[in-house]
């Protein structure tokens, strides 16, 4: 079907090569109409003179005309005709009218004044030249129409390896755009046009992203790891500490806020990796979504109770870690930095998480969750990794995650499963 699209480049080309195709043959045609036109004229006077002179001399030897010829009075002229011979200079013999109107279609008068106040009147047939120029002028059009039909789609093919070429850019940049770094456009063969130079330059760019991101998921994995041993040191002594004092509460407080920094750092190198892959079981996602939801709440131990809702839900074929690990962090998130209440709604193979806060900001709506970045105040605070862990796991599972504000207030994040095969 993209053969056939008539937006595409090579149907372009091919509009703009039979324009170019038409003018030139438009051009041509109009001079050689007019070529044709003068040459036909030039044939009714040569014609018409030969006549009016052998009447001239038919005329004066014997006072009678050719059969041909009329001899009429000037009033008895066509007053076409007669303004010809009016407007006759004084070195002229004759005066011509061309007749193109019917009933004496394309007729060439001739009229010429001789002794006795009498003028010559004769007249030629110019039907003969004026077909055979209108038989021209189809031959011409016919002829380009013909050239069209070759030039249009050769013009079409010729491109063809152009496209083929623009094609493969335009999958290799939704491949590297999709997370595929190590794609590649290649050589182009043994062209060396623009075309080329762009997939040259779309590669080395390409490599250079490659370059700079492995080496952020890299840091950010070392640094992970690297945290991991004095943390756990950390979390060691924390718990020493003796129980109720205000101090010690909050420093194994801190202690847990970043071992979870540290495990989402972690788990974001890893899907950054590429390398998670899901364990997939049939799972009813209706229950599975009510128990998570009631995990989360009496870990957190918070006052704001979630409402679930389980309609006709499906059993869904996912990784039910992972779709655990979304909906903690978007029920968490929801109360975190939305208000109260937040509901969880289960319907088919789709969770709907919403509170009743400020709203997503319309950064993260334009571009995404961003890691270290909340995207507004009134949000609250955090690091912002909980959606991208979400976002991230939600690719793993092949699942679509997508950000929204009600139109009444709040923020919506929904979860969009593919259910199970019957």
């Amino acid at each position: 079907m993209a053969f056939l699209n008539p937006r595409a480049l090579r149907w372009k080309i091919a509009a703009l090569t039979a324009a170019a195709c038409c003018a030139v043959a438009a051009v041509i045609g109009v001079l050689v109409h007019q070529a044709m036109a003068e040459r036909g004229e030039r044939t009714g006077n040569d014609r018409i003179a030969a006549r009016m002179a052998a009447a001239e001399r038919e005329y004066t030897r014997t006072g009678t005309a050719p059969l041909d010829v009329e001899v009429l009075t000037p009033g008895q002229l066509a007053e076409p005709l007669a303004r010809a011979l009016a407007a006759k200079d004084k070195n002229g013999l004759y005066a011509t009218w061309y007749d193109r109107k019917p009933p004496n279609w394309y007729w060439l008068w001739a009229a010429m004044p001789v002794a006795g106040d009498r003028v010559l009147v004769a007249r030629t047939d110019m039907s003969a030249e004026v077909r055979g120029l209108q038989l021209l002028d189809r031959s011409i059009v016919k002829a380009v129409l013909a050239a069209l039909l070759v030039v249009v789609p050769l013009a079409a093919l010729a491109t063809e390896p152009m496209n083929r070429r623009l094609r493969r850019g335009s999958r290799t940049a939704r491949a590297i755009a999709a997370g595929d770094l190590d794609a590649r456009i290649g050589p182009g063969g043994r062209a060396r046009d623009e075309i080329t130079e762009m997939s040259a330059a779309m590669d080395e760019m390409a490599a250079a992203l490659q370059l700079k991101l492995e080496g952020e998921r890299r840091f950010t994995a070392d640094v992970a790891h690297e945290l991991r041993t004095p943390l756990m040191g950390l979390s060691t002594a924390a718990g020493l500490l003796p129980e109720g004092d205000e101090a010690a509460g909050l420093v194994r407080d801190r202690a847990r806020a970043l071992n979870g920094l540290v495990e989402d750092l972690l788990e974001i190198s890893r899907l950054d990796a590429g390398g998670e892959q899901a364990r997939t079981d049939a799972v009813p996602l209706g229950e599975l979504v009510a128990d998570v939801v009631r995990r989360t709440q009496a870990q957190a131990q918070t006052q704001t109770p979630t409402v679930v809702t389980v309609g006709a839900a499906h059993v869904v074929e996912t990784d039910p870690r992972r779709v655990e690990r979304i909906v903690v962090n978007l029920v968490t998130n929801a109360h975190r930095h939305g208000a109260a209440p937040v509901e969880v709604t289960v319907t088919g193979a789709r969770v709907v998480v919403r509170d009743h806060g400020p709203g997503f900001p319309d950064a993260l709506l334009d571009e995404g969750p961003q890691r270290f970045r909340t995207g507004s105040a009134e949000r609250g605070r955090g690091h912002g990794l909980g959606l991208t862990i979400a976002l991230g796991q939600a690719g793993v599972l092949g699942a679509r995650l997508t950000f929204a504000n009600a139109p009444d207030g709040g923020a919506v994040a929904t979860l969009d499963l593919a259910p199970a095969p019957a």
